[in-house]
C-alpha cells in the first residue's frame, strides 16, 4: 500500500513536470517560431495539452478508484477486525452457540472475498496508472522529438536571418564607424588643444596671481601712504588739478593752486585751488577730506568694526564741513560768492559719505559749503570755463564794435577824398575834351595844309574825345561826415581820426592847363570833319 502511494505521487509529479516542460518548450517555440511553422507548433502544443489533460483526467480517475479501493480495503479491514473480535467472542462463547460461529466464519469468508476483490481493483488501478505513465512518457518523447526538429529548423532560419541582419547592420554601422573614427581624431585634437589651453591658462592664472599679489602690495602701500596727511593732501591736489584740466582750464590763468590770501579778519588762508571768475571774483576749493577711518573700514573683515569705522568716517566728514564753513574763505576777496567747495577726490568716497549722511548736501549748504565729487566738480568748472568764454566773446564783441566804428569813420573820410578825386577827374576830362576840340578845329586844320603843299606825305592821326562820363558817388556814408555817427560800443567819436590826414591829398591843379574852372562836366566834343 505504501509503494502504491509513492508511485502515485511520482506519477503526479511526472505529469506536472511534463506539462511544465511542454509549456516551456511551447513557449520558447512560440517565441522563436513565426508564420506557418508557429501555427503548426501551436496546433501540436494544443494537441499535447489535450493529451495531457486526458492523461490528467485518467490519473484523476485512477486516483479516485484507488481512493475508493483504499476506502473499501479499510472498511474490509475494519469488518475483519470486528469479525476477529466477534470470532474471539464467539470462541469465548463457543459453548453458547455453534450456529453463531458458523455464521461468523461465513461472514469472515465474505469479508476476505471482499478484500481480495479490493486488492484486485487496486492492482487494476495500478496497472492503469502504469499504462497512463507509459503513454505520457511516449507522448513527451514524441513532443520532444517534434519540438527539437522544429527548433532546429527555426534555429537555421534564425541563423540565416541573423546573418542577413548582421550584414545589413554592418553596412549601416560603417558610416557610423567612420564618423566615430573621425570623432575620435577630432577628440584627440581637442584634447591636445585643451591640454595646451590648460597649460596656457595655468600660466595666465599664475600671471594673474602675480599681478594680484603685486596689486595687493601696491594697494597696501597706497593705503599706508594715504594715511599720512602730506601724501593724502598731495593726492587730493593732484586729483583736483586733473579735474580742472579736464574741465578745460589752464593753471595760472583760470585757476591757481596753493594760493595764499588774507581774509578781512587778518586770517591767512591757503586753499588747495583758487578758481578765477569773471570781473575779478574767485571760488575756493579744498581737497583735504579725512580718509583714515574709511581706509580702516575697507581693511577690516569684521562687520561691526567696519560699521564703527564708517560711522567715524561720517563724523569726520561732518567735522571737516564745519571746519571749512568756519574759515570764511570768501572774505579774502570782496564780491566773491559766499561758499567754499569741499572736493571729495573719489566717487566711492562721495557715495559712501552720502549713504552714511543722506542730508550731507543740506547740512553743508547751511554752512556755505558745497560737496563735490570729480564728476560734479567737472560740471561746475566747465560752467566757469563757459562763463570765461562768454566774457571773452563779449570783450571781443566790444572790440569788433570799436573797430567797426573806426572803419566806418575811415570809410567816410575815404569816400570824401574819392569824391574830390572824381571831381578832379571830371575837370581833367573836360579840359581834355576842350583841348581835343581846339586841336581839331584850329591846329589840325592848319597842319593839314602842309600836306596839301606837299611838304610831307604823312597823315596826321585823329584825336578821339572821352565820351564815358564819370560815375558819381551816391552812398551817403561815403560823402557825409562820418564823425556825426554816434558810437555804439567803445570810445567816443572824435572829429578826426589819426589816419584821416594821411588819406587826404590836395586837388590836382588842372585849371592852368585848360583855363577853365567850371565844376560841371562838359559834354564831350565830337570831332569835326
Amino acid at each position: 500500500m505504501d509503494n502504491f502511494g509513492i508511485l502515485l505521487v511520482a506519477l503526479l509529479v511526472g505529469v506536472v513536470l511534463g506539462a511544465a516542460a511542454a509549456w516551456f518548450v511551447l513557449r520558447r517555440t512560440a517565441d522563436a517560431a513565426s508564420g506557418v511553422e508557429a501555427e503548426r507548433l501551436r496546433a501540436q502544443a494544443q494537441g499535447a495539452r489535450a493529451d495531457a489533460e486526458r492523461a490528467r483526467a485518467d490519473v484523476s480517475n485512477a486516483e479516485l478508484r484507488v481512493s475508493q479501493a483504499e476506502v473499501r480495503v479499510q472498511e474490509a479491514r475494519a469488518e475483519a477486525e470486528r469479525a476477529r473480535a466477534q470470532v474471539a467472542e464467539a470462541r469465548a462463547a463457543a459453548s453458547d452457540s455453534q450456529a453463531d460461529a458458523a455464521e461468523h466464519q461465513a461472514a469472515v469468508a465474505a469479508l476476505q472475498a471482499k478484500v481480495v476483490a479490493a486488492e484486485a481493483e487496486k492492482a487494476a488501478a495500478v496497472a492503469r496508472a502504469i499504462e497512463v505513465a507509459a503513454d505520457r512518457d511516449a507522448l513527451v518523447k514524441e513532443f520532444k522529438l517534434l519540438s527539437g526538429q522544429a527548433l532546429d529548423e527555426q534555429g537555421k532560419k534564425a541563423d540565416a536571418t541573423a546573418e542577413a541582419r548582421l550584414k545589413a547592420t554592418d553596412q549601416l554601422m560603417t558610416p557610423i564607424r567612420e564618423s566615430l573614427a573621425a570623432f575620435n581624431e577630432r577628440l584627440t585634437e581637442v584634447e591636445k588643444a585643451r591640454v595646451a589651453m590648460s597649460t596656457e591658462l595655468a600660466q595666465q592664472v599664475k600671471a594673474v596671481q602675480f599681478t594680484g599679489e603685486q596689486l595687493r602690495r601696491e594697494t597696501n602701500a597706497l593705503s599706508t601712504a594715504l594715511r599720512k596727511p602730506q601724501v593724502r593732501g598731495a593726492w587730493g591736489e593732484l586729483q583736483l588739478k586733473r579735474v580742472a584740466e579736464l574741465a578745460g582750464m589752464l593753471e595760472h590763468c583760470d585757476f591757481t593752486q596753493q594760493s595764499t590770501s588774507t581774509t578781512s579778519e587778518d586770517r591767512v588762508i591757503r586753499p588747495d585751488l583758487k578758481v578765477t571768475l569773471a570781473e575779478g571774483k574767485f571760488v575756493y576749493v579744498d581737497a583735504k577730506v579725512p580718509l583714515s577711518a574709511f581706509l580702516d573700514a575697507q581693511e577690516t573683515e569684521d562687520e561691526r568694526d567696519r560699521e564703527h569705522h564708517l560711522a567715524l568716517f561720517a563724523k569726520n566728514v561732518k567735522g571737516h564741513v564745519d571746519a571749512l564753513g568756519g574759515k570764511n574763505y570768501w572774505k579774502a576777496d570782496p564780491g566773491t560768492p559766499e561758499f567754499v567747495v569741499m572736493f571729495v577726490p573719489n566717487e566711492a568716497l562721495g557715495f559712501e559719505a552720502l549713504r552714511l549722511i543722506p542730508d550731507l548736501h543740506e547740512y553743508a549748504s547751511g554752512r556755505n559749503v558745497v560737496v563735490a565729487t570729480p564728476s560734479t566738480l567737472i560740471a561746475m568748472l566747465r560752467s566757469v570755463a563757459y562763463g570765461w568764454k562768454q566774457a571773452k566773446l563779449a570783450e571781443s564783441a566790444a572790440q569788433v564794435s570799436t573797430l567797426g566804428r573806426e572803419l566806418y569813420e575811415r570809410l567816410g573820410t575815404m569816400g570824401h577824398n574819392v569824391d574830390k578825386l572824381g571831381r578832379a577827374l571830371g575837370s581833367a576830362v573836360k579840359a581834355y575834351n576842350a583841348s581835343v576840340g581846339s586841336l581839331e578845329t584850329r591846329v589840325m586844320v592848319t597842319a593839314r595844309r602842309f600836306r596839301d603843299l606837299n611838304v610831307t606825305e604823312a597823315e596826321l592821326g585823329e584825336l578821339t574825345p572821352i565820351e564815358e562820363p564819370l560815375r558819381q558817388i551816391a552812398a551817403p556814408e561815403l560823402v557825409a561826415d562820418a564823425t556825426a555817427v554816434p558810437a555804439v560800443i567803445g570810445r567816443k567819436a572824435s572829429s578826426e581820426l589819426p589816419e584821416a590826414s594821411a588819406l587826404q591829398r590836395g586837388e590836382p591843379d588842372l585849371f592852368d592847363l585848360v583855363g577853365e574852372t567850371s565844376p560841371e562836366v562838359a559834354p564831350p566834343v565830337r570831332q569835326h570833319a
